[in-house]
């Protein structure tokens, strides 16, 4: 009898101890879910739009051009040469050095279309741009992105940004079309664009202020910035709403200063919500001060993260 007790007393103290290793290594099995896809796509959205920018604001000095006289002054480091046929003028910008900041470099070709008879000044004139093999790379850590691809560029409101005031309507373009990216591990991405940028500020004091926002749609989701396919080989998609529309400053190198985007991965069940504006103390900014960091909050399933990271 007593052995029996014994026995089975062995048995239970076996059996909790069999529990207790089973829930251990279930514990030391469970992940925390990798989130690296995530920040790979802030970063490279980042890069991809600043360089998009820096080019197209080139862009926007060589169409707001009246006279020879201003043709004279031309981006920094670039030539540019124009072909007229028919009734379409085309101008070549050639790009082979640092631009006029001095934050980045560009080698390579912008290519813009324009009807010869429409003044880009004109609500609704619109004109295409071509990346040709345009390479920009940012000086202070080296990253860099060659950018090919055509997207219609059209001046809705009319007006010229060279011509802003504080007490100008603001100058809004809408942007679209689809672009290649190479990234620095040589990976090659298509992203299609759908922007709304409006424009407002001081042009001669260097002041200006953009905002962003998106117009595309695609697979149910609309106000759609960008979507396409990650480096990660992940469809993604991401959102910036008129309500809190991405503001980047002309002061602080066009970099964003505040506002919010979306990105979401439905295939792999994960988003992150992109904020603008932090610095290096992950505080946000105030007054004059420009950005050095982003904060993403992600979710993936059940799980969920906050983090910053330097502003690529």
């Amino acid at each position: 009898m007593k052995l029996t007790k014994i026995t089975s007393l062995l048995c239970a103290f076996a059996m909790v101890g069999l529990f207790t290793t089973s829930c251990s290594k279930d514990e030391k099995d469970e992940k925390t879910p990798d989130s690296s896809s995530v920040q790979q796509l802030v970063k490279d959205d980042v890069v991809i739009e600043s360089s998009f920018e820096d080019a197209m604001n080139d862009a926007n000095d060589v169409l707001s051009k009246s006279n020879s006289k201003e043709m004279q002054s031309m981006p920094c480091n670039a030539t540019v040469d124009s072909l007229i046929v028919s009734d379409t003028v085309t101008y070549t910008i050639t790009f082979n050095g640092l631009n006029c900041a001095g934050t980045k470099t560009k080698v390579g070709k912008l290519i813009i279309k324009k009807n010869i008879t429409t003044p880009w000044s004109q609500a609704l004139t619109t004109v295409n741009i071509r990346f040709d093999s345009l390479k920009v790379t940012k000086v202070s850590n080296g990253n860099w992105v060659i950018l090919n691809g055509t997207k219609s560029w059209q001046n809705v409101s009319g007006g010229l940004v060279k011509n802003l005031i504080p007490s100008s309507n603001p100058v809004i373009y809408k942007i679209n079309g689809s672009i290649q990216a190479t990234f620095n591990d040589n990976t090659t991405r298509t992203w299609n664009i759908a922007r709304q940028l409006t424009y407002t500020g001081n042009y001669s004091t260097h002041e200006l202020l953009l905002s962003v926002e998106g117009f595309g749609s695609a697979d149910g989701y609309s106000n759609l910035v960008v979507w396409g396919t990650n480096r990660h080989n992940e469809s993604f998609y991401t959102q910036i709403t008129h309500a809190q529309t991405v503001v980047h400053k002309q002061s602080c190198g066009w970099n964003p200063i505040s506002g919010v985007k979306t990105h979401k991965i439905p295939s792999d069940n994960k988003s992150a919500t992109i904020t603008f504006g932090f610095d290096n103390n992950n505080q946000p900014i105030s007054g004059t001060a420009c950005p050095d960091r982003l904060k993403i909050d992600w979710i993936k399933g059940s799980y969920s993260g906050t983090m910053f990271l330097d502003l690529p």
